[in-house]
């Protein structure tokens, strides 16, 4: 249509001049010649969109994670790029190392970050320890085990699920006579359900997985660091856990550490691993937990969220794991309190059984949640959330973890919940 209008001898200058509408026009000569240039060897012109500068827009990041990143942080991760392979690297990674086996509360010498989301962690936990045709015992009481039973499924497990709704717990009873029913080699439970706001209890179940023969994988994404956990002393056989949360580094990496159980289990498998990318053999390595005097290539680690996660680590570190335990159940107090006082209702009843990091109301009646929450975004410019997974429909979800676990962060919540309150009321059929 455009050469049309100039004539079959029209330049290609012509032709992005008349396409762009004259946009362009303003811009300096070097950006149009490199347009021209471009543009003669190529038949796809640049995307407009990549000739604008990045805008992000500053927001309160109030739901489930990530959570808002402190100036250190961000600082950390923005250092000149090393190579992933330097001497340099490795000592940050031991550094990483022994971060993760202090905020996990481990000795284990398989301790290392996984290069991805807490999801790489949940994938990698099975894949290595679980073959096809094995028996996999998990709880579902929200997301996080519906998604482990997902993964197991995939390799050609044979998943059994100990179902609940969304919240609800389970016994000490309850695990060990499922645990005796299907003799699983693997168990598991999410300490941190962040689709329900729960926060269960672990103690007695490694116990249990041990007198059965049987490894027990705890998902703590939505809780370390923000509830109590301890790998060795609860004998949890294998942790995982996501930088975004209450670590407050970006997403990205996902520490993970497995005992002396999990890694028999782990290096004694009869087929490989059905990752390559998530093989403990060669990740054990790459992290120089293997007893071998040189690291070997397998893949490039994400070098500046490697930064990002030492320095969350160290800043956890020096405030103190208690402290930091501490701070995250004065606030969520706080919160719940003022929650009560709007007259909203908490999710999981049980005070001790509530997340920390990660706070569930019920949707208040007359009310449409997603309205709620466009309206919050919009005019608070504040992150808040619905249910994920079976919660959907069920409950609206609040996060104060790490850098935002303030009280003066639950007071602009608290803000933005009454403004919404007053102002989406809707009646419902």
């Amino acid at each position: 249509m455009q050469r049309a209008l100039f004539g079959r001898s029209a330049s290609l200058a012509q032709l992005a001049a008349a396409a762009l509408d004259g946009t362009l026009a303003a811009r300096s000569a070097p950006l149009l010649q490199r347009l021209e240039r471009s543009m003669s060897s190529v038949s796809i012109p640049p995307p407009e969109c990549m000739l604008r500068p990045l805008e992000v827009p500053v927001r309160y990041l109030f739901g489930p994670g990530p959570s808002n990143v402190p100036p250190r942080v961000l600082a950390a991760g923005s250092k000149p790029i090393i190579g992933h392979l330097h001497p340099e690297m490795y000592e940050i990674m031991n550094d990483i190392k022994k971060g993760i086996q202090y905020a996990f509360q481990t000795e284990n010498n398989m301790t290392i970050s996984m290069s991805g989301s807490g999801h790489a962690a949940m994938e990698c936990a099975v894949f290595n320890v679980v073959e096809p045709g094995e028996s996999v015992l998990i709880t579902v009481n929200g997301i996080w085990g519906e998604r482990v039973a997902e993964i197991a499924e995939r390799l050609g497990a044979n998943v059994h699920r100990l179902v609940k709704a969304p919240g609800e717990c389970y016994t000490n009873k309850e695990i060990e006579q499922a645990i005796e029913k299907h003799k699983p080699v693997l168990f598991f439970l999410a300490h941190g359900e962040s689709s329900a706001g729960l926060c269960h209890p672990v103690d007695g179940f490694g116990d249990i997985c041990r007198k059965h023969n049987c490894l027990f994988l705890v998902d703590t994404v939505a809780s370390l660091g923000a509830a109590p956990i301890f790998m060795d002393k609860q004998k949890i056989d294998i942790l995982y856990t996501g930088s975004q949360k209450a670590l407050n580094a970006p997403p990205g990496t996902a520490p993970i550490s497995f005992n002396d159980r999990a890694c028999n289990k782990m290096f004694n498998r009869k087929t490989k691993p059905v990752s390559y990318l998530f093989d403990m053999t060669h990740l054990s390595n790459y992290w120089g937990c293997d007893g071998s005097p040189t690291r070997g290539y397998h893949h490039t680690g994400p070098v500046s969220g490697f930064f990002a996660l030492r320095e969350s680590l160290a800043i956890l570190a020096e405030r103190g794991l208690e402290e930091s335990w501490r701070k995250h159940k004065e606030v969520a107090a706080y919160f719940y309190k003022g929650l009560e006082d709007l007259g909203l209702k908490l999710f999981i009843p049980d005070k001790e059984l509530r997340l920390p990091s990660v706070t569930t109301i019920c949707i208040p009646e007359g009310y449409e949640w997603r309205e709620m929450l466009t309206y919050i975004m919009k005019n608070h410019q504040m992150e808040m959330t619905g249910g994920l997974g079976p919660s959907v429909g069920m409950v609206m979800r609040i996060g104060l973890m790490g850098y935002n676990c303030e009280k003066t962060n639950a007071d602009k919540a608290l803000h933005a919940l009454a403004d919404v309150l007053k102002n989406c009321k809707k009646s419902k059929a």
